[in-house]
């Protein structure tokens, strides 16, 4: 199933997670090209309060949101561990998938499923929403024009305070913790930044009292030619959204990098030979880019990733993988196909 080129993209949204109903619901509503179509919850009360308050139309229960014919795409921001069997029913069911982060727990999983999109033809993302954002194209320029000199590393850091006893994200059954749910940001921005050939060189991973899943750790990731990144990430710790490059003749810095409001202006901070100053950008929505970029690609009929942004969704998922290998950790959870045991969302 595909939207029609001059017409809109009818979206069905999978559950009423606390993202989509901040931060991706509302720009759906406000996308002129997107019509918010459905929304659908095991919970009839809590899938009519969040639909109504987008104009949509409330569901009770996914199947009957995969059967609907008049949905041309579904947005899945369910737990990690649910991602793989649903966006697998939604391709079954001719519906292209936007997906929450990360698509699936597990990289093999991850792939199958991509060959899976494009032998049907259809879109399949991953909703890493930064790298839309126009402040990192401008970080990545002045890499290439040298404006640091050589580069030396990446030090990133992603922590925000710790959620509520009994959030999702505490887990494990439902694929929670720190490593798939901030650690990616980290992750994604090395690879994002530094490109292909990265590799694991030690990582820690660490939980909190009375925690079932880690709540907080640490990687450090190496290039071939010796750049590194130093990447840490928690949910229990004060807010830091950040990353630094530094280079043999400078460093550049960017502050509220990964979850910037719409209205934010970015601020990058240079520090080379001529001395320190602040590059300031426009405001930007990424939210709204992600859901561009994903409207065009069904236009465009893109079915799988291709390219660099395929190659930096399959090193993420690898990276991560091989984090938690690297610091003893065990495997996430990852549902089966059929009925999944899921929260009411």
């Amino acid at each position: 199933m595909t939207a029609p080129a001059a017409g809109v993209l009818r979206f069905g949204v999978l559950g009423c997670a606390d993202i989509a109903r901040r931060r991706v619901l509302p720009a759906m509503a406000a996308a002129p090209d997107i019509e918010l179509a459905a929304v659908a919850s095991r919970s009839p009360a809590r899938a009519a309060e969040t639909a109504r308050a987008h104009g949509a139309r409330p569901v009770t229960g996914y199947e009957e949101l995969l059967a609907d014919p008049d949905v041309d795409a579904l947005y899945i921001p369910l737990p990690a561990a649910l991602h793989a069997p649903w966006v697998e029913a939604a391709l079954e069911a001719g519906k292209h998938v936007l997906a929450e982060k990360p698509l699936t727990t597990d990289p093999a999983r991850t792939r199958t499923l991509l060959a899976e999109a494009r032998r049907r033809k259809l879109v399949l993302r991953e909703n890493v929403m930064f790298v839309h954002h126009g402040q990192h194209r401008t970080v990545a320029t002045m890499v290439a024009d040298g404006v640091i000199g050589e580069l030396r590393s990446l030090h990133a850091a992603f922590t925000i305070p710790s959620p509520a006893d009994g959030d999702i994200r505490f887990d494990a059954e439902l694929g929670g913790g720190a490593l798939s749910d901030v650690g990616l940001y980290p992750v994604r921005a090395a690879v994002h930044l530094l490109g292909p050939g990265l590799r694991v060189a030690g990582a820690v991973l660490s939980a909190a009292a009375g925690r079932g899943v880690e709540t907080s750790g640490a990687a450090l990731l190496r290039r071939a030619d010796g750049v590194s990144a130093q990447l840490t990430f928690g949910m229990d710790g004060a807010y830091r959204s950040r990353y630094e490059l530094w280079g043999s003749k400078g460093r550049i810095t960017v502050d509220r990098a990964f979850t910037p409001p719409a209205g934010h202006r970015p601020r990058i901070e240079v520090e080379d030979a001529s001395g320190a100053r602040t590059v300031e950008l426009a405001a930007e929505d990424q939210v709204a880019a992600t859901l561009a970029a994903f409207t065009a690609a069904v236009r465009g009929g893109d079915a799988a990733p291709a390219g660099e942004e395929l190659r930096d969704l399959l090193a993420q998922a690898d990276l991560l993988a091989a984090i938690r290998r690297a610091a003893g950790g065990q495997e996430p959870a990852e549902g089966i196909s059929g009925q999944p045991p899921a929260p009411s969302m």
